[in-house]
């Protein structure tokens, strides 16, 4: 009784009511690894749409395999995407000013050399010690600029020019440290703009940045997959700094035939998807060009491949044709793990993550053609592999045709087979996980099974309602159950509640067979 009862009269107390209401988690946040143009390197970034992946790191870039497989995502019907840039020895372009005040690019790359400064002083009232400046940046290649005013050169200042630049700018940060006293530009040869050019590059801008600008080498799976990176959350596993994602994207390293990724890296991207409750979109190797390549001794099976009967990994074959903006929009072969993630995600919020993301509604939008065209018997032998097929039919063009795990092959006989099936598991898990954060260290006993109860029986129920178990009646659909039977006394002494959530669900109609019959005549006796 949290109110005294000290004097004569009505006392109001409110009692709480013990419902604590589970929200779903997202269903297709999207994690993508790999090379870009620009941006901040081992931390993934969210984007909800390609113009701010272009913003913030580039665009399309020939040399980036991810840049291609983000924009087939977002073509695609994708909303949510995790960009986690890695690169392989590249640098940042530098500036080095006559006033003993030096910048460096925010990032690695030859982006970095198209930067220019320009440094100016406030009024002598504003500033009485002398000490601040004004700071403009822009980024000559976008047209993108950044002025900051005020900057001080005190480290005891609220504006200090190294704090302000490394928490609010996007295009570049101090080089050593910063100048001892209040920059000039005096001195600096003008820049001295051509006719017609634009007129915020006039006398007041530097020159331009130095040309040490790198975009360093070709990525390998070392810079992705390497044991020691884990220890420093760096490539794949700087996704450790993300929230939540659901899906997982790892391009090929490079464009062409040799440019896949290793054994390693499926490998640990597999087993990472398994701890983080998220499912691996696996590419198919470059050298697999007919579907006989992919149930030979080079194929599933070679050792090559590397990458076991993971219940949170789903292959899809063959690649995909679509026009290359960045080469007069010729037809070229792309990876297809970007495409598929963004029908995964049209399809979660069309339908329900339980719907199974392929069939007719599952088209590859932007897909010209495929690099290998699959008939009902390649398909066939595929299928049972638990190879997802990605086909072209009349009418209905370029679609995904299979929804399979690698648990998936017919003789494993795994209840994982199906990818919907798999991901509303991965659905219910997490977002239990989530939202039953609220029963650690409370009373155990039958009051507090109650609530749990109450609150994720709701929660399943909800998805009943919406058609994701099979079952005509909540009984016959799911299950929730924490009482004495669950948890007993020794539970209880070692502070334990046990909880046993059921759900029959629903399986995808992969294999439609339609009976006819003659009905014969009537014969006259």
């Amino acid at each position: 009784m949290p109110v005294t009862l000290s004097y004569p009269g009505v006392y109001i107390e409110e009692v709480p009511s013990g419902v604590r209401t589970i929200t779903g988690v997202a269903t297709s946040i999207t994690a993508f690894v790999g090379r870009a143009l620009r941006g901040s390197e081992n931390d993934p970034t969210r984007v909800q749409s390609f113009a701010e992946y272009e913003r913030l790191f580039g665009g399309l870039w020939r040399d980036s395999t991810m840049s291609y497989a983000v924009h087939q995502f977002f073509q695609n019907g994708g909303r949510d995407a995790l960009i986690v840039r890695v690169q392989n020895g590249g640098s940042a372009a530098t500036l080095t000013l006559p006033v003993g005040f030096n910048l460096v690019a925010a990032s690695t790359g030859e982006w970095g050399e198209k930067l220019r400064v320009r440094i100016d002083h406030p009024s002598h009232e504003d500033d009485p010690t002398d000490s601040l400046f004004n700071l403009s940046i822009r980024d000559t290649a976008t047209g993108v600029t950044e002025r900051f005013l005020n900057l001080s050169t005190d480290e005891d200042h609220a504006r200090f020019v190294s704090d302000v630049l490394k928490q609010q700018s996007r295009l570049v940060r101090i080089s050593g440290g910063a100048p001892g006293s209040r920059p000039d530009l005096t001195g600096v040869a003008p820049h001295t703009p051509t006719a017609g050019a634009d007129p915020m590059l006039g006398d007041n801008w530097s020159t331009q940045f130095n040309s040490d600008g790198d975009d360093g080498s070709d990525i390998t799976d070392n810079q992705i997959s390497l044991a020691s990176l884990k220890s420093d959350k760096e490539g794949l596993w700087a996704l450790e700094k993300a929230d939540i994602f659901n899906l997982l994207c790892i391009p090929p390293l490079t464009r062409g035939d040799g440019g896949d990724i290793g054994s390693q890296t499926r490998s640990a991207a597999a087993t990472y998807c398994e701890e983080r409750r998220a499912i691996y979109i696996v590419d198919p190797l470059t050298t697999w060009t007919e579907a006989s390549h992919l149930t030979g001794g080079s194929g599933l099976d070679s050792a090559g491949w590397g990458l076991g009967r993971s219940r949170n990994a789903a292959l899809y074959f063959p690649h995909i044709r679509q026009p290359d903006p960045l080469q007069e929009n010729r037809l070229a072969n792309f990876a297809p793990c970007g495409a598929v993630a963004g029908v995964m995600a049209r399809t979660d919020g069309q339908r329900g993550i339980w719907k199974a993301p392929a069939g007719n509604d599952a088209t590859l939008k932007g897909v010209v053609e495929l690099s290998v065209k699959l008939t009902d018997g390649e398909n066939g032998q595929l299928n049972p592999l638990a190879v997802n097929c990605l086909r072209a039919f009349p009418v209905t063009g370029r679609v995904v045709w299979g929804s399979r795990t690698l648990r998936g092959a017919d003789q494993l006989a795994s209840e994982w087979k199906y990818l919907p099936v798999r991901r509303l598991a991965l659905y219910i898990e997490e977002s239990l996980f989530r939202g039953t954060q609220w029963v650690v260290f409370e009373p155990n006993d039958e009051p507090l099974w109650a609530q749990i109860r109450l609150n994720l029986g709701a929660f399943m129920h909800n998805l009943f309602r919406q058609g994701a178990f099979q079952g005509s009646s909540p009984r016959e659909a799911y299950f929730v159950k924490c009482d004495s039977e669950t948890t007993t006394q020794n539970d209880i002494d070692q502070g334990i509640v046990n909880i046993v959530v059921g759900f029959a669900p629903l399986k995808p109609a992969e294999f439609v067979v339609i009976k006819l019959q003659q009905i014969a005549g009537q014969i006259q006796a």
